[in-house]
């Protein structure tokens, strides 16, 4: 729900000219019901001047009205179709000053895991520049050598819904792309919940990978060892070592 320019100055007004209750104001307003409770004591917004809605053409009296005579009704923002697509405004994610030292981590992390994402795509997430996330992909950063990855979403700089967005797009460009992908690849390109539901595709080992098809040749068949598990077939040597024997015997 939109709400209204000011919205303090104008919870002042309406405490101050109208009969709604501290509910009503609160939820048109956006704010908390003992903040509105403080504005009417006095402890909150002092010095601040009301702003009138009727007259800012954000608020018909006829809702102020029905407001006052049903405490139950939720008054309605009057709509304004320059106001469309506000809050959607376009701009640089900020990063708050606590978080700001945690960005080169989950740019590696994101470069690392995810080098399908654009430079723009991870600027959105993590809420850098392109010169920045250059540096750490070419290594020429001033700290590469101390920063460690770490998960954006684990480090509060972005969302899981957000980075599933972007790991998505990407998928989607790279299939009109006709790109073709492996299977490690297709993994990072899905969502975390299709990607834990995805079984475990069976890999050979590489020492033993091309043998699966291995097989003997008719000679390699026929020069193979005789099979002596049985005593008798192996004690029973041939005759020409016999008579080899008895000749070394006469001399």
């Amino acid at each position: 729900m939109n709400k209204p320019l000011m919205p303090k100055a104008t919870a002042v007004w309406l405490v101050d000219n109208t009969t709604l209750s501290f509910t009503q104001i609160a939820e048109f307003c956006g704010l908390h019901e003992l903040e509105v409770q403080g504005i009417a004591d006095g402890d909150v917004a002092t010095g601040v001047k009301g702003f009138d809605p009727i007259a800012n053409n954000q608020l018909e009296q006829i809702e102020i009205d029905r407001g006052e005579k049903d405490p139950g009704y939720r008054l309605k923002l009057k709509f304004n179709a320059a106001a469309v697509g506000e809050e959607k405004r376009r701009g640089p994610r900020y990063t708050p000053l606590s978080k700001r030292q945690d960005r080169p981590a989950a740019i590696l992390w994101l470069v690392k895991f995810h080098p399908e994402l654009s430079d723009g795509q991870v600027g959105k997430l993590v809420g850098t520049t392109k010169p920045t996330i250059q540096s750490i992909r070419e290594r020429t950063h001033w700290n590469i050598a101390n920063i460690q990855p770490i998960d954006p979403v684990a480090l509060g700089l972005c969302r899981q819904s957000e980075l599933d967005a972007a790991v998505q797009q990407a998928a989607r460009k790279k299939a009109a792309e006709g790109t073709v992908m492996s299977d490690d690849e297709r993994r990072k390109l899905v969502s975390t919940e299709q990607s834990l539901g995805m079984s475990a595709d069976p890999k050979i080992p590489s020492a033993i990978a091309g043998l699966e098809n291995f097989s003997l040749s008719e000679s390699e068949k026929e020069e193979s060892p005789a099979d002596y598990s049985d005593a008798d077939s192996f004690f029973n040597l041939p005759h020409g070592d016999d008579e080899d024997e008895d000749e070394d015997n006469g001399r």
